[in-house]
Parts: C-alpha cells; sequence; structure tokens
C-alpha cells in the first residue's frame, strides 16, 4: 500500500509538473502574440502624435520614424486659427453631448415598459422594434422621412433619426430584468409611487454603470458620425468636425490664405500633411478625456446583459 501510494503521489506531481511547464509555455507564447498586437496597434498611434509634433518639412520628407523631429506646435496654433475646424468641434460637442442625452432618455423610455409584464401588448411592441434588425427599407425611404420630417439641413437630422439603438435596448432590456427586483416595483407601488417616479427615482440610481457605459458609447458613435451630414446636411456651418476632417484628409481643402501665412515655414504639401496627423489628434483628444470619468463603471458594465445562473 505505502509503495503504491508513492507511486500515486509521484504520478500526480509529474503531471503537476507537466501542467505547470505546459502553461508556462502557453503564457510565453501569449504574452509575445499580445505584445506583437500592441505594437501594432500602438505604432501608428504614436507616429500620428509625433508627426503632429515635427516641423512640417521633417514629415513630408518621412524623417520622422517614432519620435518627434524638430519639435514644433505651429501646426496646432494653426488648426485653432482655422475657423471650419473650430466650428466643426463645436458642432461635435453639440451632436455628442445633446444626442448622447436624448438617445439614454429614449433607450430607458423605450426598455423599461417592455420589462413589465403587466404591459398589454408587451410582445407585440417587442417585435416592433426588433423587426428593423432584420428589415430595413433602405437609404432612399431613410432620407424622403427624414425630409418629410422637416429635419434636413438642421441639426437635429444628426441626432433624431439615430437616437435609438435597438442593441442598446436589448442591453438595457437584459440589465433591468436581471439586476432590478421585481420586488422593489411591489414595495414602491405600495409606497404610492407612480411609474415615472420608480424609474426616475429606484432604477435610475441603480443602473449608474449601464448609463455610464450607454453614454460612452453614444457618444463615440456620435462624435465619429459623418455619414447622416454627407446625406442630411448641404450647410457647411453644420457639419461636424469628421467633415472637416474628411475634407482635409481626403479631398485636401485648406484655405489658401491660412496657408500663405506659414509660407516662410513649409509649402503647402508639407502644411496639408501636417495637418493631417494635428487634426487627427485634436479630433481623438476628446474622446479620450471622457473615458476616465467613465472607466470605474466601464468593466463593471462589460457584464451588463449576461444570464445570471
Amino acid at each position: 500500500m505505502t509503495s503504491l501510494g508513492l507511486s500515486k503521489r509521484a504520478t500526480v506531481v509529474d503531471n503537476t509538473i507537466r501542467a505547470s511547464a505546459g502553461d508556462r509555455v502557453f503564457m510565453v507564447i501569449n504574452y509575445v502574440l499580445l505584445t506583437i498586437i500592441l505594437l501594432i496597434v500602438l505604432y501608428p498611434l504614436v507616429y500620428t502624435l509625433s508627426a503632429s509634433l515635427s516641423d512640417p518639412s521633417a514629415v513630408i520628407t518621412g524623417k520622422v520614424v517614432l519620435f518627434p523631429v524638430d519639435f514644433s506646435l505651429r501646426s496646432y496654433e494653426k488648426i485653432f486659427n482655422y475657423p471650419s475646424i473650430i466650428n466643426g468641434m463645436l458642432n461635435s460637442l453639440f451632436y455628442t453631448v445633446v444626442g448622447s442625452s436624448v438617445s439614454i432618455v429614449l433607450t430607458f423610455l423605450a426598455a423599461y415598459p417592455l420589462t413589465r409584464k403587466d404591459l398589454p401588448g408587451r410582445r407585440f411592441f417587442t417585435i416592433l422594434f426588433f423587426f428593423p434588425l432584420l428589415f430595413s427599407g433602405g437609404l432612399i425611404p431613410f432620407y424622403l422621412v427624414t425630409r418629410d420630417l422637416g429635419l434636413v439641413n438642421t441639426r437635429w437630422a444628426l441626432i433624431i433619426p439615430t437616437a435609438l439603438s435597438v442593441w442598446n435596448l436589448i442591453i438595457t432590456i437584459s440589465y433591468l430584468r436581471s439586476s432590478i427586483p421585481e420586488e422593489l416595483w411591489e414595495a414602491a407601488q405600495i409606497d404610492g409611487c407612480s411609474d415615472i417616479g420608480y424609474l426616475m427615482k429606484i432604477i435610475l440610481p441603480l443602473s449608474k454603470s449601464l448609463v455610464a457605459v450607454l453614454f460612452l458609447v453614444y457618444a463615440v458613435a456620435q462624435w465619429n458620425q459623418y455619414f447622416f451630414s454627407l446625406i442630411f446636411q448641404t450647410n457647411p456651418d453644420l457639419a461636424p468636425l469628421q467633415i472637416v476632417l474628411r475634407n482635409i484628409l481626403i479631398l485636401n481643402k485648406i484655405d489658401l490664405g491660412m496657408i500663405a501665412d506659414v509660407q516662410r515655414l513649409a509649402d503647402q504639401q508639407a502644411l496639408q500633411e501636417q495637418l493631417k496627423f494635428s487634426s487627427i489628434v485634436v479630433a481623438s483628444i476628446p474622446v479620450l478625456m471622457l473615458y476616465p470619468f467613465v472607466q470605474r463603471y466601464f468593466v463593471q458594465g462589460l457584464t451588463i446583459g449576461a444570464i445570471k445562473g
């Protein structure tokens, strides 16, 4: 018995050592692959930042590889003196803040009734919301409806038509069903609380992580939006920042008067290249500044909508 027990113990130890060695090999390979992916993703970001902080002539001649060459902030000075970029940034801020707020309000107003079992026709309304995920009328009917509503060439053209995301509605419904006990509604009803009061005083305070995640998702989508602006807006004063960046990056539309002011520093092509990188950095800063404020809710929000067993 003793020899048999020692043999079994030796076998278990040997299997543990082999498993540990296999785990170490797996972890090494995993870290190597993740490091390579990180470098592939990180290098364009670092290069963009370095190019925006370099001299225009160094950028156009390809001297910038990783770190800034001939450090300069003149391109940022010219960007903030460029009226179209400032106006586009203000428009994007308006679309992001107002659009995200409207989207969150509509999402909760749609999700809360669909979680109530006593709602007449709840299944019908649920199918009605989910139907556009499977079938769509297309771009032309979408434009015609927006035009008939009088939203073309208005700021609301970028807010109202895309105010509600069905995917975010599904997440919100799943969260409310799994995280908010039905007993809370019964207790609130006994105390004489109305549906609106229950939504405002109980559900929203208990859904701070969900609100933060939804605001981040809607805000990023609104900040990066440009396609609907191309369709619904012809007034350049209403264009978001992404349209201005598109004109700079693709169409190379830069004010010639702006170039004449810096003719002693670089030629037109060098200045265009410099403005491309610096404008990308300027467009990314607001979203990067928003993330730290919702980061503590974001990790918790990753499990929103998961089914509890």
